[in-house]
């Protein structure tokens, strides 16, 4: 299912099973399409230590750190240690409580809210999807253009697959618990860099990690 959405949709990420997911560190958790597709989300991943693949993500940060969606926080805390000014932002306060635990800094806030250092960041960070947020990946892509420095660089990780599809999904804990509706977005490395020259950005590089898909934006 597909369609254009008029604002981007950011703050239904407050759904209980995924709050509760993040208090307990555990799923299982997954979106929910409503045709019954499921993808899986990486709870005890994000709720972990950086791994392999993430460490690839951190090696490519300069400059002060913006994580958007930083759900628990295992890269700001990260960043954080490697001597960065980092800043989390995330809808769900659970999120932002669990970044701090671990010795991150984040702010309960949607990324279209005011946020500090707007057009200073000299990293953006969209890991585990978070590009998917709002469900218009124009917009979202606009708007880190206007929090990224001049020749600042944005990171995003994207779908494996050669994908370009905006979705109506919920989250659900497969045990009955769901939370409500909302637009998401998917992309392959092809559809985002296709997007984001349309917002701006510059595609400087691709890579894979752990079976995972990332690509390195300018400014």
């Amino acid at each position: 299912m597909t369609a254009q959405l008029a604002e981007p949709a950011t703050r239904t990420w407050q759904a209980d099973p995924y709050a509760v997911a993040l208090r307990t560190g555990q799923g299982p958790l997954f979106l929910r399409r409503r045709d019954g597709w499921l993808l899986p989300l990486e709870v005890e991943r994000w709720c972990a230590e950086p791994d392999a693949a993430d460490r690839t993500v951190l090696t490519r940060c300069a400059g002060p750190v913006l994580d958007i969606g930083c759900g628990p926080g295992r890269l700001v805390a990260a960043l954080a240690g490697l001597g960065h000014t980092a800043l989390g932002v995330d809808v769900t306060p659970e999120a932002v409580a669990r970044t701090e635990r671990a010795g991150g800094s984040a702010l309960c806030r949607s990324v279209f809210d005011p946020l500090p250092r707007e057009g200073g960041w000299g990293t953006v960070l969209l890991i585990d999807g978070n590009i998917g947020i709002g469900g218009d990946p124009a917009a979202l892509l606009r708007r880190t253009a206007e929090l990224t420095a001049t020749g600042g660089s944005l990171l995003v990780e994207v779908a494996t697959a050669d994908v370009d599809e905006r979705v109506e999904v919920y989250v659900e804990d497969g045990a009955g618990g769901r939370g409500a509706s909302f637009w998401w977005a998917r992309l392959g490395t092809r559809a985002l860099c296709a997007a984001a020259r349309s917002a701006g950005w510059t595609p400087y590089d691709t890579w894979q990690a752990a079976g995972r898909h990332f690509v390195h934006l300018t400014r």
